[in-house]
Order: structure tokens, then C-alpha cells, then sequence
């Protein structure tokens, strides 16, 4: 969250950016419970002043041995008076922090305005793209013809929009999360956690997913438990209230977590295979680093992820968000997308994000710096990747006329030397 200081002594800049990130955060309602706040807070000390002055002369009348019972009912009014104060401050304290949850990040400077993501701006580009002489399958129909992925049977066993890998699709899926994992931890320095995939509310609100999105997560009623819509939440979450000193940073974790998403109000779109599904596999990396260090921390979280794709050989290209199309609670992000020839269209695969200390805030992550002082640590996360459109770009990328799909070579010491997928 922001600063409340921030707000209001920037507010056009606050308003600013929830125009251009197309939110409708209630800015007028929190600067006027701000100031109520504020002129709640000044009367409440001129209360307590008053009362221990009065407090004193109390004390100098009884020393003398006279009469204070007249003081001493101004006394209790003025009490009376504090305590009222207060129910009213806790009240509009709890309004406040309500309204400043609903206030996005601000935008990096060197982020594009634009309305959506026509306005996108491709910032790189790698490999070259696969030719094949003869007209490319959807995943979907290769998937059922190698008996790899059954859609209907996860029809049948949970709803619309789940998978069911069996065979070498369940192999490929396993050697592919062992290869990033190995890759981050190994050669990028990233810590390896196995974290809960059921959160509180707490952690949720931490990371910026609540209260914004609730609708769009699967939730328990009875134990007010989330099921994690992306590792980001429990890996962010591991520091929530703790205080760190500058030496600590930066701390580096990785994941891989089922992820859950309702998709609320994407109803009819991408209806079929792997594009969108409500669970899927994804090696989440999260940082959380020196305030100093956040832009270039960023660029190397983005390598990383790259790293994956091009250990794959496979094309793809990095766009720069704009302001509209940039998550609530980030500053900066870089989407990474592959190529899928057999759905002709490029494919998110990962978000590489800077939430400068937006998160921090939330989730009251503070590390002590060199000079002394308590700041917030800057969080960075990124996917590296997700595992569903990369099975899509794989099957769709590396098929053969006769309907086998290669296996990249980086992924055969993870399928035990097997080199290709074919029919039984």
C-alpha cells in the first residue's frame, strides 16, 4: 500500500495513477477521513493535555488541603470526553485502512501510458521461429491424439477447465518442474521452498490480491483459507511482520505450487486445451531486495525467467505492460510470451514484476539499513514459468507431421533419455 503521507501530500499524482491503471479507489473519502483523523488525533491531545494539567493542579490543591472536587469533575468530563475521541478515531482508522487498500501502486516512471495492452511495448525478442511443412495442430488435438492430456475425463472428475496429464504427459509435466527448479536454484542462487497452497486472509492482503480480487479466488468459507492463486502469496508471505538488516538482502525463493484461479468474468474465453485453466503448475521466483538495488534485481529476475525459455529453444519476446494493463499492485512488469503455432497467437507465460514497497507495507516487511534506520524491503516476483502454455508452446512448437512431438534436449536427463513423444 501507499504511504499515507504520500497520498496526500502527492494526491495528484495518486489520481493520476488510478486513472491511467483504470481503478476507482475513493480518493476524495479517504483525504476527508484522513483529515478527520488528523483533527480527531489534535483534539484528543489537547484533551489529555488539558486533563493532566488540571491532573497537576489537583495534586497542588490536596497538598495544601483544599477543596479540588469542582477540578475533579472536570477531570472525569474531560475523560469522558478522550474516551469518546478514541471510539470515534477507531472508527474512522478503520474506515481509512480500508480505503487505502483499495489505492493501486504507482507506475514506474519509464512505464508507458496507454489504456490496454494494444499500448504494450515489445522491449526484446529471442530465437527464431519453427518452421513446419505442413499446417500445425492445436495442443489440444495432439494431446488427445498421443493420449497425453485427457480434458474430458478431468471434465468429468472436476468441471470445465481442469487437465488430466497421463502417461508421458505426467512425465513431461514432472521433468519439466524438476529442470527449472534445478536451473534456479543451481545456477541462479534462488532458495527452494515448499510452501502451504492453502493461505489466510492476512497473507492475501499482504500481497495485493485482497480486497480487490476476491471474487476471483477459490476460497473455504469455514476456515476463511485461499487457496493460492499464484507461489508469489505463501513465498512473499514468509517474511510478513519480520525485520531484517540490510546484510540479509537479498533473499531469493523458489516454488513450484499449484495454482488456482476461478477466472471470474473471463467466461468464454480460451475454452479449450491449456490456455486457461482454473489449476495449473507454476516455478514462481520472488525477491526481496535493497531499495537500491530493486531496478537492476529486476532486469536479473527477467533474465532468469529467459533463461528457461531459451535453454527450451524457444521463440519469444518480452513486452513492457502499460499503465493499463499493469497489475494493481505493481510498479513494473515485463510479460514474457511464446509463440504457439498451433493456436497462432503468443502466450503470457510469465509476469516479472517490481512492487517496489507496496507489498512491504501490507505485509510490514522491514529491514534495518546501514545508516540505522527501519525501511521497507522491495519485493520482486516473477514466474519462471508457468507450466501450462508451456506444455501448449512445446506440443505446438516441437510436433512432427506424424503427430510425435520432440522433447528439447535440455529437458532429456529429466525424462530418463527419452527424446521424443509418440503414440503407443
Amino acid at each position: 500500500m501507499l504511504d499515507i503521507n504520500f497520498i496526500r501530500e502527492h494526491h495528484d499524482l495518486v489520481r493520476e495513477a488510478i486513472r491511467n491503471k483504470n481503478e476507482s479507489a475513493d480518493l476524495d473519502t479517504l483525504l476527508a477521513e484522513d483529515a478527520l483523523r488528523r483533527s480527531l488525533l489534535h483534539e484528543a491531545e489537547r484533551l489529555r493535555s488539558e486533563r493532566k494539567k488540571t491532573t497537576e493542579e489537583i495534586q497542588a490543591l490536596r497538598q495544601e488541603r483544599r477543596d479540588a472536587s469542582s477540578l475533579i469533575e472536570s477531570v472525569r468530563v474531560v475523560g469522558d470526553k478522550i474516551k469518546a475521541l478514541e471510539g470515534d478515531l477507531r472508527g474512522v482508522e478503520e474506515r481509512l485502512n480500508a480505503l487505502i487498500l483499495t489505492v493501486p501502486n504507482l507506475p514506474a516512471d519509464d512505464v508507458p501510458v496507454g489504456p490496454d495492452p494494444s499500448s504494450n511495448v515489445q522491449v526484446k525478442a529471442w530465437g527464431m521461429r519453427k518452421t513446419h511443412d505442413f499446417k500445425p495442430n492445436p495442443h489440444w488435438d495432439l494431446a488427445k491424439d498421443l493420449g497425453i492430456i485427457d480434458f474430458e475425463r478431468a471434465t468429468k472428475i472436476t468441471g470445465h477447465a481442469f487437465a488430466l496429464y497421463m502417461g508421458d504427459g505426467a512425465k513431461l509435466e514432472r521433468a519439466l518442474i524438476n529442470f527449472m527448479l534445478d536451473l534456479h536454484t543451481r545456477e541462479h542462487g534462488y532458495t527452494e521452498v515448499l510452501p502451504p497452497y492453502l493461505v489466510n486472509r492476512a497473507s492475501m492482503t499482504g500481497t495485493g490480491q485482497l480486497p480487490k480480487l476476491e471474487e476471483d479466488m477459490y476460497k473455504t468459507s469455514m476456515d476463511d483459507l485461499f487457496l493460492i492463486p499464484t507461489g508469489e502469496v505463501p513465498l512473499t508471505n514468509i517474511l510478513r511482520d519480520e525485520a531484517l538488516v540490510h546484510t540479509d538482502l537479498p533473499i531469493c525463493y523458489t516454488a513450484c505450487t499449484a495454482c488456482f484461479r476461478r477466472e471470474a468474468g473471463s467466461y468464454g474465453k480460451d475454452t479449450r486445451g491449456l490456455v486457461r485453466v482454473h489449476q495449473f503448475d507454476k516455478v514462481e521466483l520472488v525477491k526481496f531486495v535493497h531499495p537500491d538495488t530493486s531496478s537492476e534485481e529486476l532486469e536479473s529476475l527477467l533474465q532468469n525467467a529467459e533463461t528457461v525459455l531459451q535453454k527450451l529453444g524457444l521463440e519469444y519476446r518480452v513486452m513492457k505492460l502499460c499503465t493499463g494493463d499493469l497489475s494493481f499492485a505493481a510498479a513494473k512488469c515485463y510479460d514474457i510470451e511464446l509463440w504457439a503455432p498451433g493456436v497462432e497467437r503468443w502466450l503470457e507465460v510469465s509476469s516479472c514484476s517490481s512492487f517496489t514497497d507496496f507489498q512491504a507495507r501490507r505485509a510490514n516487511i522491514r529491514f534495518r539499513d546501514e545508516d540505522g534506520k527501519m525501511k521497507y524491503v522491495h519485493t520482486l516476483n516473477g514466474s519462471g514459468v508457468a507450466l501450462a502454455r508451456l506444455v501448449v508452446a512445446i506440443l505446438e512448437n516441437y510436433q512432427r507431421a506424424d503427430g510425435s512431438i520432440e522433447i528439447p534436449q535440455a529437458l532429456w536427463p529429466y525424462m530418463h533419455g527419452q527424446e521424443e513423444i509418440k503414440r503407443k
